[in-house]
Parts: structure tokens; C-alpha cells; sequence
């Protein structure tokens, strides 16, 4: 573990007097905010005017602000050390443009020249040999250890007693880095022993989509994991709410950037929101929704930028749902088609090559079969991995004594999020005559009754969302 760790030291008796106030007390909120949300100073004030004004919020998990983990991965990516060089220095401008509007700049300025300094010689060994993947998510962490520091600085200085608390030291992963999966009873009990205790007099910052192994390396959940870190601590907990602001107020039928009139969606199930996450919907990270369905917590999602409008509820049930409940959209999708005619008469062809791609850690996302051929899709968009990662030199040699290789890229995938969408009479008419002027490169439909999914071109995806839209939502 990294020399800067803050821990807690409680004894037992504590551990038990906070649990029975904790047990009496008013509802418990976990607030997670999004880059976006503490993008600079201005986003941050606003940010903690959320906190400051919600008496329930006792534990705050943030993001990196945004832009920072992009940086960092960059950080991780080059080889020329002036590249290396300009990019330490973008990082260190942004996190300066912060701590200069600050009221007492110099109080927070030796802890985030400390976490540069570090970061610089980490970066170093990228101008020597490749990084090995512990090596990129310790520098991935950066963009979180940073915001957390800023962001208690900030509610510091505006009389709130907050502290700063490193999610490393109860969020316990295994050591598939990029992606890691964190364990739930170390977690559970971590908490209660180090956090619990202290929700009463202090308001807890911390980091969201870092953890660390075993072996104290860093570990990270996964691009946008730290929604998944807040629904995590709060199920741990047994919080009453998770709050997630970003920068949308609330979950909308598609993304607002590339359909105007996309409508607000005041409440939705857990069911309907995990698919949307699932398939693309940006404002919320895949796993987040699996903690709070096993503890049954509400999650509300709104916008920092304007609290005041109202958000979206996910809970259990709703009053009413719909056929349609909206269109999600991932991009950087990799389609890989193999062929072989051993597949014609042998068995086990399938198990096979699901066999080889679980030993390169690869999980195939969508799958449809004929005769001599599977196609199948890769997602990289949930974890710091790349495609160029996973389908390495030694994967495609072995995948070729099987079979022959076809990799298609520059795809994204559409899909249709509804209910009973299985028993709607002419549904694919109706979706399939509207899309008749373009390509669809495959489509999965059946395995559940909540969506249909579309490989198309990731040029054509938008223009697809918006005409999907108007026929199905306008």
C-alpha cells in the first residue's frame, strides 16, 4: 500500500455504540458525484452545496475530474518522454486551476505536489519498457486520490467537518486488474469496523472505482466503477438511498445530446435501469445496480449543475410500464466472426472456443451461430483494457488452429429497452421497416424479454437512435 494512506484506528466498544446511534438516527444518503460534477472549482462549490444542504449525505464518493483518467490512461499508453512529459503537465495545470481559487491555497498544495511527484516518477518506467497492467491502474488511481483531496478542501474551508478517507483500505478486489471484483463480506466488514463509526460527527470523502488486492496493490472496477463503489459501501452499510449526480438530471429515453426531444423518465425499475446500464446508458455503471437490487436501496439520480429539477427515481416497482422504455447506444464494439466446417458435424466446437477465450479472460458480450460460424461481440467500454489487449498475438494464433478469424471494428451496438417486448404483435416489422435504408451487421433478439439488441455502424448509430425514437417514443 502507497506511504500516503490514511487509516482509522477504532476499538470494539466504539464499533457498538455508533451501530446503535447509527440504527436510531434519520435516514443515511451515499452521494456519488461524476467527473463532470468536479470538473473544477465552480462544479465542485456546486457539488458541495448538494452535500451541505442534504443532512442525510454522510459518506461522499468521487469521481476524477473529468477529462483526468483519460490523461492518465494516455500517461500509460506512450513511450516518448516528452509526451510524457506534457501530459504530467495538463494534469498538474488542471489540478492547480482548482487549488488557486481556493481561500487558503497552501493548506491543500503540499498533499497534491506530493501525489504529482509520485505520479511523475511512476510514469517514468513508460520510457523504459512496457507497464504491467498493477503498474496502470496504480497511475489510473491518480485522478481520484486528487478530486477527493480538493473536494475536502473545499467543504474545509466552508466550515464542514470533513475527512478524507482512502476506499483502499475497505475496498478489497481481487487482482484482475482494469476490471476487478471487489469482495463483498471483506468489504462489509471493513466498513462497519473504519467507516460506520465516524458517520456521526464527520462527513466521509473518499474515492469511487478504486480498491486494491491482497498483495495491497491498486486495483480498479472498471470505467465508471465508481458508481458501483457507492452502491457497494452503501449496501455494506445498509444505507437508506444512493444519490448519483452527474451531469444530466436524471435518465432520459436516450441520451439528450443526439435526440432533442428525448424524454425524462421519472421513475424506473431495477430491471429496466440495469439493462439500460448495461447496454450503453452512460449515466449509470453496469454493476451499480446489483448491490442496491440484494438490499433493496433506492437510487436516485440527478443533476449537480440543477439539483432543483427533479431526477429519477430506480426502485422496485412503478406504477406503470411501459412497451417502450428507451434506446441506449455503446460504441467501440468488436465483432469477431469465426468459421469452420468442423462445427458441421462435430459437438463441442462451442465449448471449445468458449473454453480458450476464458483462459485470455475475454467475456463475450453477444453471440448468434449458423451452421460453420459464430459471431460474437467484445465490450471494452466498462474496463481500462483495451481491444488491443485482449485479442493478443497468442489469442488469434490459437483461435486460427481452430478456425478462421474475421475481426470487424467501428461498430456500436443499439438497443431497445422495454417490457414483454417478446409478445408485442409485428414489433420487428415495426422496427425493421423504419430501418430499411440501413445495414444492420447483427442482430440478438429472445434471450430476454426487456431488449433487442442492434450491431450497426457506429457511424450510422445516431441516426438510427433518432429515427428508432420518433417511431417508437414520438
Amino acid at each position: 500500500m502507497v506511504d500516503y494512506l490514511f487509516t482509522f484506528q477504532i476499538h470494539g466498544d466504539s464499533i457498538m455504540s455508533a451501530v446503535s446511534t447509527a440504527s436510531a438516527n434519520k435516514k443515511f444518503h451515499i452521494a456519488k458525484f461524476g467527473g463532470t460534477s468536479v470538473a473544477n472549482f465552480k462544479t465542485m462549490y456546486k457539488s458541495a452545496d448538494i452535500v451541505i444542504a442534504n443532512k442525510n449525505v454522510r459518506i461522499v464518493v468521487l469521481s476524477a475530474s473529468s477529462g483526468i483518467t483519460n490523461l492518465l490512461i494516455k500517461l500509460t499508453e506512450t513511450c516518448n518522454d516528452n509526451r510524457r512529459k506534457a501530459l504530467l503537465k495538463q494534469i498538474r495545470q488542471h489540478q492547480y486551476t482548482i487549488i488557486n481559487c481556493l481561500d487558503n491555497p497552501f493548506s491543500i498544495q503540499p498533499i497534491i505536489d506530493h501525489l504529482l511527484a509520485r505520479l511523475t516518477a511512476l510514469s517514468a518506467v513508460t520510457t523504459q519498457q512496457p507497464l504491467t497492467a498493477p503498474h496502470i491502474d496504480e497511475i489510473v488511481s491518480y485522478g481520484e486520490l486528487m478530486s477527493s483531496y480538493l473536494f475536502v478542501e473545499i467543504l474545509r474551508q466552508r466550515g464542514v467537518i470533513a475527512t478524507w478517507f482512502d476506499v483502499r483500505n475497505i475496498m478489497q478486489t481481487n487482482d484482475k486488474f482494469g476490471k476487478a471484483e471487489p469482495n463483498q463480506q471483506q468489504l462489509k466488514r471493513l466498513a462497519n469496523k473504519y467507516l460506520l463509526p465516524k458517520l456521526q460527527e464527520n462527513l466521509i470523502v473518499t474515492q469511487g472505482f478504486i480498491g486494491q488486492d491482497e498483495a495491497g496493490r491498486t486495483t480498479t472496477l472498471g470505467r465508471g466503477g465508481s458508481d458501483y463503489t457507492a452502491a457497494l459501501i452503501a449496501e455494506a452499510l445498509s444505507f437508506d438511498q444512493v444519490d448519483i449526480w452527474t451531469d444530466v438530471a436524471g435518465i432520459y429515453t436516450t441520451d439528450p445530446r443526439i435526440v432533442a426531444s428525448a424524454k425524462s423518465i421519472s421513475a424506473i425499475t431495477f430491471n429496466e435501469a440495469a439493462e439500460m446500464a448495461v447496454f450503453g446508458a452512460k449515466i449509470l455503471h453496469s454493476a451499480t445496480l446489483l448491490p442496491a437490487i440484494r438490499a433493496g436501496i433506492p437510487v436516485f439520480v440527478g443533476s449537480s449543475q440543477i439539483p432543483e429539477k427533479s431526477g429519477t427515481y430506480i426502485c422496485a416497482s412503478t406504477k406503470k410500464l411501459p412497451q417502450f422504455r428507451a434506446l441506449t447506444i455503446r460504441r467501440k464494439q468488436t465483432l469477431l466472426t469465426l468459421h469452420s466446417l468442423n462445427m458441421l458435424p462435430a459437438r463441442g466446437f462451442l465449448a471449445e472456443v468458449f473454453t480458450l477465450l476464458s483462459q485470455h479472460h475475454i467475456s463475450v458480450d453477444l453471440i448468434t451461430t449458423s451452421e460453420v460460424s459464430i459471431a460474437l461481440t467484445l465490450d471494452t467500454t466498462g474496463s481500462t483494457t483495451t481491444k488491443r489487449n485482449l485479442l493478443t498475438d497468442t489469442l488469434m494464433t490459437e483461435l486460427a488452429k481452430l478456425c478462421r478469424v474475421d475481426v470487424e471494428e467501428g461498430l456500436a451496438l443499439v438497443a431497445i429497452i422495454g417490457n414483454n417486448l417478446s409478445q408485442i404483435d409485428g414489433l420487428g416489422s415495426h422496427i425493421f421497416s423504419a430501418l430499411a435504408t440501413h445495414n444492420i451487421r447483427m442482430i440478438c433478439y429472445g434471450a430476454s424479454s426487456h431488449n433487442i439488441c442492434l450491431l450497426v455502424s457506429d457511424k450510422e448509430a445516431e441516426t438510427i437512435i433518432q429515427i428508432l425514437h420518433k417511431n417508437l417514443f414520438e
